[in-house]
């Protein structure tokens, strides 16, 4: 018995090793697929009270030989969202994210990313809008 335990191991075990060993192709990058080439990554909007919104516009270029399809914007959280261009970018073509941050709740420096997937070469780009929030100006009694 213990001879037929110690086979099917030893034959497991050489399953599971040539399982393992199986050859996989290499990832090719695209050399002339799509890329997105940002003006400005990151916008600082300075200092703003509390509860008011921040819009900016994160203007790319399709520097790639390839359009470029954009499959997601995400923001860091609920108070970020971003709005991408849904159709192909062509070679030379420009796009814009449009990015709206709402401060409500928020205080203190900010720092919210907006992560871009798409068939860019260089994979995901992540944006960024930050500032400082301050407390909103109280009204005084009369």
């Amino acid at each position: 018995m213990k001879k037929i335990i110690l086979a099917a191991s030893f034959c497991f075990a050489m399953f599971a090793a040539t399982a393992q060993s199986s050859t996989t192709a290499p990832v090719l990058q695209n050399a002339n697929g799509p890329e997105m080439k940002f003006e400005v990554e990151e916008y600082n909007y300075g200092t703003i009270k509390q509860g008011e919104k921040v819009t900016y516009d994160f203007v790319f270029t399709n520097t790639g030989k390839e359009p470029l399809i954009i499959t997601s914007a995400q923001g860091s959280c609920g108070c970020t969202v971003p709005e991408w261009p849904k159709e192909p970018i062509a070679k030379g073509g420009k796009g814009t994210i449009h990015v709206e941050f709402n401060s409500a709740g928020k205080m203190g420096m900010q720092d919210k990313t907006v992560t871009i997937s798409s068939n860019a070469k260089s994979g995901q780009k992540v944006l960024h809008i930050k500032g400082n929030i301050e407390a909103p100006a109280t009204e005084e009694k009369k």
